[in-house]
């Protein structure tokens, strides 16, 4: 991606990074002061990463855990600020420990400068995850 790659499309190329596995390639997004947060994280799971090492070691097993097969439904709208969306998303998957069905829905605020990610804000629902640990981003495996 260039670095007048617009929000919008970073996003949806990350996206599909994620449909295709491609982890490395997703944290590659990322700009190396990045903050990734989770505002309405459970207690005991991470509420905040500062940089893009830290973003890469929270996703390194993200595949082993949640196996996400589609984003069927995807909103973004623009803000004021032309850096920032939010993005209202739904993802669907299984969850590989129990194969048990994954379905959740997400409101992001992603801020891109430069073309890389410097802010995401993820208020993803901890209610729709019963046992923490088969969450890939809270679990201590």
């Amino acid at each position: 991606m260039s670095t007048n790659t617009a929000p919008v499309d970073l996003y949806r190329h990350g996206l599909r990074l994620l449909l295709n596995k491609d982890i490395s390639a997703w944290v590659d997004l990322w700009d190396e002061n990045g903050i990734l947060e989770f505002p309405f994280a459970p207690e005991g799971w991470p509420k905040r990463l500062d940089g893009k090492a830290a973003v890469a070691e929270y996703m390194r097993g993200y595949p082993d855990h949640i196996d996400l097969h589609d984003f069927p439904s995807v909103e973004i709208h623009q803000t004021v600020t032309p850096e920032t969306i939010v993005v209202e998303m739904r993802g669907v998957g299984r969850l590989v420990d129990t194969d048990g069905p994954f379905d959740m829905s997400y409101i992001a605020v992603v801020t891109v400068e430069n073309g890389l990610i410097t802010r995401y804000r993820d208020y993803w629902n901890p209610l729709a995850v019963q046992d923490p640990a088969t969450h890939f981003a809270g679990s201590n495996s």
